[in-house]
């Protein structure tokens, strides 16, 4: 079920950044985006800390994690820098420095702030787990608490900065504690099915540049949806995200949010055009970042993840 929520959560960045949702003033778009974003964050964190809770092997942990996210985020800068704008920026794109201040990112690559902060997170945490063992996972949700008291302190409610966005992925990592606690199956939760819809639609609530102070619980609203979700939803909502549709988009969600950027700058995007224009390219834009997705995720980037897993090894014991 968690490809479903991967599914809805590319699906929403897509829509928001791509699709007209309703009067501009209503700020639907970011809304929609922001949401998916949260969604994609928490389930990113969610998946890091069930990896190492069963494998602490931190070298291991890092070669699968940079085997997953460097060929296609590599590649993708790489067409970039050609770009007149982008020159003198590839260095600290490459190392996944671009998010912090000042911030250096692409013309066609501002939404690769995300893979800096997912890249950061997994240093970070695989030092944690190095020097303190399984144990130091145990640390994330006051890193969380931290992080969220930080965005409050300074005001900022939808950051690209680490250190004032990373608790969306640290919700997702409480969320995986908790889980690895309280297993879905053993334990039920005394809420109706209905409330993972009523979470959801509150996370795009939370999500809304208007929200205020809901903002900050963003990423605990993300997290209880998902979480919800797993012990107590309808068996129409389970069916739906376990689809094969649902399953084939999470497959290659990596390569469409990676790719629809980038294509946003060529003709297809038609930044140089007037808005009805634009719009009548994006049935064109929409099926090439499909396409190319498909190729990517299945011709080039599973050769690379396939060769992480084989440098990676297996556990000490483990079956093989």
């Amino acid at each position: 079920m968690l490809d479903g929520w991967r599914a809805a959560s590319i699906l929403s960045v897509l829509a928001g950044h791509l699709l007209p949702i309703g009067p501009s003033r209503w700020e639907l778009n970011a809304a929609v985006a922001m949401s998916g974003m949260a969604i994609f964050f928490c389930l990113s964190g969610f998946l890091i800390t069930q990896l190492l809770l069963q494998d602490q092997r931190i070298g291991a942990f890092l070669i699968r994690r940079l085997a997953r996210i460097l060929p296609l985020a590599w590649l993708a800068m790489g067409l970039l820098a050609v770009i007149p704008a982008n020159r003198g920026l590839l260095l600290e794109n490459l190392v996944f420095l671009a998010n912090l201040p000042p911030v250096h990112l692409m013309e066609g690559g501002n939404h690769l702030w995300s893979l800096c902060v997912e890249v950061q997170f997994y240093v970070t945490v695989a030092v944690i787990v190095g020097l303190l063992g399984r144990r130091g996972l145990y640390l994330l949700p006051l890193l969380a608490l931290a992080v969220t008291a930080l965005r409050i302190a300074a005001g900022e409610p939808h950051s690209i900065v680490t250190w004032h966005r990373v608790d969306e992925i640290l919700a997702g990592a409480t969320l995986s504690l908790l889980v690895h606690r309280y297993r879905p199956g053993a334990v039920r939760l005394p809420v109706p099915g209905w409330s993972v819809l009523v979470l959801w639609v509150l996370l795009l609530g939370a999500s809304h540049p208007a929200a205020g102070a809901l903002l900050y619980a963003r990423p605990y609203i993300a997290a209880a949806a998902v979480g919800v979700s797993l012990y107590a939803s309808p068996g129409w909502f389970r069916t739906l995200l376990s689809s094969t549709p649902a399953r084939y988009v999470a497959q290659i969600s990596y390569a469409l949010y990676v790719i629809h950027g980038v294509l946003g700058v060529t003709w297809l995007g038609g930044e140089e055009v007037g808005k009805v224009e634009r719009y009548l390219r994006r049935p064109l834009l929409i099926g090439a970042t499909f396409a190319l997705a498909h190729v990517s995720t299945f011709q080039y980037e599973s050769r690379w993840i396939a060769l992480g897993k084989r440098l990676a090894g297996r556990p000490s014991g483990a079956p093989a």
